[in-house]
């Protein structure tokens, strides 16, 4: 299978409750990515957490620790026009710093993960556990129960809950709101994609797609200041070379990548604060004065419109700050705090502080302030660790993109892509082939269209306000309703951070002719193909609920041809699913068109739903869980086959689907050991182990979705047109594979789907 699909939180509120067997039986979590526990809390000591702390810096701060290189040039794109400019643009940057990537991820974002999970759908996924406003699914009775002890426990006032109480109920009870949730989930999800766009370019490899593209040529553009005849396209070109290599390098996983990257990213930070240390010291030791914040009021005054216009430059010393949320997974919560606080915050507030003390000194070199501000004996080991953190500024979005894309296919907003999983350690990371090379076909036609990082810059601070924005309004109903904060609290939190952003993105729109529409339209087509795919797989998940056949013998003997009685054939027939959750809960309906053309069954039939889980291994033990479907004589079963993404299913010598075929049967006739009596049993045992010797064959149901009669004109375009062509795109990608089926024992059963 190409990628993992999770098994739902949330059943619907119309599907039945799962069997004792089914429930009993639940997946160990890993250590360090389940939900409320960190791995401090598992018992694992601060030597973990460091190690893992120190890796991170290889992996998500490399798009925030760039931004220096080409912060200021950005902002004072026509120069700057009054030597305390520079003043209230720090004292910008420091408070939107602080502000931002520290208390507002740092500290609170960071709490909001979801089995460990980060991003906007992991955002998405916990408010959608404790309120009824998925679309597809309903939290369970243990979720509200958990919440009521999770409440006492916390002494939680009656007005907090009173108000969490309300908010969700007006959430539930609004299809619109429902429809908005999930929307800005998308938005959010296509917008940070279209970062990975941007960032290689700027960058490193994408600013969780978009800041990566600045880095490269930021960095690439210092090469000009020594060799002068180097012409743009030279720059240019180089850069291409340069995101290729990295686009390449993805396939060997994150764990090697990162492995090397963290170093670098070491000495990178270490850089930053030391020469910004000197340059503060030599230069201007008087700007840390910027720390008042009326120079941020006098800049203002000062400049008026050009200085509300200059804020879409300033704001590009958060970006990165998404990437410590969506790549927490790969990590810890701690882990991430610790890199944050001890080494990034430091080092980039030494870096702004030291160039500022450059500019006082210099301010006709802001257009290259950075380079201009090395040291002469240090300009060439700083320009190659430059490039090198630039690379690495771009691995930070590239990872949280394939993050991304995996979470939004899990939640069925995606087309079913391949899932490499390249640790067997943690989870979270991943590698998605086809995303990675629409990435950097993306980032090279950027690189080559742009040609300068003014117009990226505008374009990257553009994707980077807007997934700010909506992340803090998911976290302002999730501090209500599910931590229920005190109100003051709330109000003060938005007040502040919240009105922040809201000033930079008034700014960054004002850029959009400038480049901020490419982000624009990079979403707009992500969410078209995100919002087909949700909406055709919303409309097949409650038609198979609706078209589900009960159970037992008169239901399924229903679907044959009328008076005519099912004939049982010898052997095995092993029914499989494609993961539509049906088969958990009822026959699905491709089973009764199956029996409605072909009135006859095998002596044993087994409906086998395959899910490949978010850990590493299953148990063996808890890898198929059966219970019987219908009347004992009827000889059905249901089986939930759960493999983690690194299971072998394959025995040494043996084929995939013997090995499968094997263990099928073994657990069955535990099942029916454990659940039949006296002679039943030896009878049910018999008929199996007769049905075994025949042989098996495997039926595989496979389904088309078209607009029901009487559709409207946007249904068709959206299920005849737009499903239908990303179907086929999908479907010659990667055909269903189960286990390597044997071809001659293979079945594939059609089905159209009237929606």
């Amino acid at each position: 299978m190409s990628g993992g699909e999770a098994i739902p939180d949330n059943p619907p509120a119309d599907r039945e409750p799962p069997s004792e067997l089914e429930s009993g039986r639940r997946l160990r979590r890993l250590p360090g990515h389940g939900g409320r526990h960190d791995l401090i809390k598992d018992g694992v000591g601060w030597g973990l957490t460091a190690r893992l702390a120190f890796q991170s810096l290889g992996v998500v701060y490399g798009d925030i620790g760039t931004s220096p290189m080409y912060l200021y040039a950005s902002t004072f794109s026509d120069g700057i026009k009054h030597d305390d400019d520079v003043l209230g643009v720090l004292s910008l940057i420091l408070y939107t710093l602080t502000l931002i990537p520290l208390v507002k991820y740092g500290f609170v974002v960071l709490r909001a993960t979801h089995n460990g999970e980060g991003g906007t759908f992991a955002l998405y996924s916990l408010i959608c556990k404790h309120a009824r406003v998925g679309l597809q699914g309903q939290p369970t009775i243990e979720d509200e129960e958990d919440e009521e002890d999770e409440d006492q426990k916390n002494e939680v006032s009656k007005d907090a809950r009173e108000m969490a109480s309300r908010l969700k109920s007006k959430l539930e009870d609004s299809q619109f709101a429902k429809y908005a949730l999930l929307v800005a989930s998308m938005f959010c999800a296509a917008m940070v994609i279209g970062d990975g766009v941007l960032t290689p370019c700027i960058s490193g490899v994408y600013k969780l797609i978009n800041k990566a593209s600045c880095a490269v040529l930021s960095a690439v553009g210092g090469i000009k200041q020594t060799i002068e005849s180097m012409t743009q396209e030279t720059v240019v070109g180089i850069s291409i070379v340069i995101l290729i290599g990295l686009f390449a390098a993805q396939r060997l996983g994150t764990e090697r990548v990162g492995s090397c990257f963290a170093p670098v990213m070491c000495v990178w930070f270490a850089i930053n604060g030391g020469i910004g240390l000197y340059n503060l010291l030599k230069y201007d030791p008087s700007v840390v004065r910027a720390l008042d914040p009326r120079y941020i009021v006098r800049y203002f005054s000062r400049n008026g419109k050009e200085a509300w216009i200059s804020l879409g430059g300033v704001v590009l010393a958060t970006t990165g700050s998404e990437a410590m949320f969506a790549d927490v997974g790969h990590f810890s919560v701690r882990a991430v705090q610790l890199s944050m606080c001890v080494v990034v915050y430091p080092a980039l507030v030494l870096a702004y502080l030291g160039q500022v003390a450059f500019l006082t000194k210099n301010p006709h070199l802001v257009a290259d302030a950075f380079f201009k501000s090395i040291p002469g004996t240090l300009y060439w080991p700083v320009f190659v660790v430059a490039i090198l953190a630039s690379v690495i500024a771009s691995q930070a979005l590239i990872s949280g993109t394939f993050s991304i894309v995996q979470q939004s296919h899990s939640m069925g907003c995606f087309p079913p892509v391949t899932i490499v999983h390249t640790s067997s350690k943690s989870p979270g990371q991943i590698y998605v082939p086809e995303v990675n090379w629409l990435l950097m076909v993306a980032c090279v036609a950027v690189t080559v269209g742009f040609q300068t990082t003014a117009g990226i810059c505008n374009a990257y601070g553009m994707a980077v306000v807007m997934v700010m924005v909506i992340t803090t309004s998911f976290l302002v109903l999730i501090m209500v309703m599910i931590w229920k904060v005190n109100l003051l609290l709330v109000v003060s939190f938005v007040a502040t951070i919240g009105t922040t952003e809201l000033a930079y993105l008034t700014s960054v729109l004002y850029k959009f002719p400038q480049g901020g529409y490419l982000p624009l339209t990079f979403a707009g087509v992500l969410m078209l193909i995100m919002y087909t795919w949700s909406d055709v797989q919303r409309r097949r998940h409650h038609y198979e609920l609706h078209h589900r056949i009960s159970p037992d013998e008169d239901s399924i003997g229903a679907g044959a041809t009328t008076h005519q009685s099912l004939s049982r054939l010898p052997g095995i027939a092993v029914f499989h699913s494609d993961g539509d959750p049906a088969p958990l809960h009822g026959i699905p309906p491709v089973f009764k068109h199956y029996v409605a053309n072909i009135p006859a069954l095998h002596s044993v039939v087994v409906l086998v739903s395959i899910r490949t889980v978010h850990v590493a291994r299953v148990r063996v033990e808890e890898r198929m869980t059966f219970s019987r479907v219908g009347p004992p004589e009827m000889r059905m079963y249901r089986c939930v086959a759960r493999y983690g993404y690194e299971d072998g299913r394959r025995r040494s010598g043996e084929s995939g689907h013997v090995a499968f075929e094997e263990m099928l049967v073994k657990v069955l006739m535990e099942f029916v050991r454990a659940n039949a009596m006296g002679l039943e049993l030896v009878e049910e045992i018999e008929v199996i182990q007769r049905a075994w010797d025949d042989g098996v064959v495997h039926l595989i149901g496979e389904y088309e979705m078209i607009a029901g009669e009487g559709s409207g004109f946007w249904k068709r375009l959206l299920v005849d047109w737009g499903y239908s062509l990303l179907g086929k795109i999908v479907w010659r990608r990667s055909g269903p594979r189960v286990f390597d089926l044997p071809c001659s024992r293979t079945v594939r059963v059609g089905m159209t789907y009237q929606l």
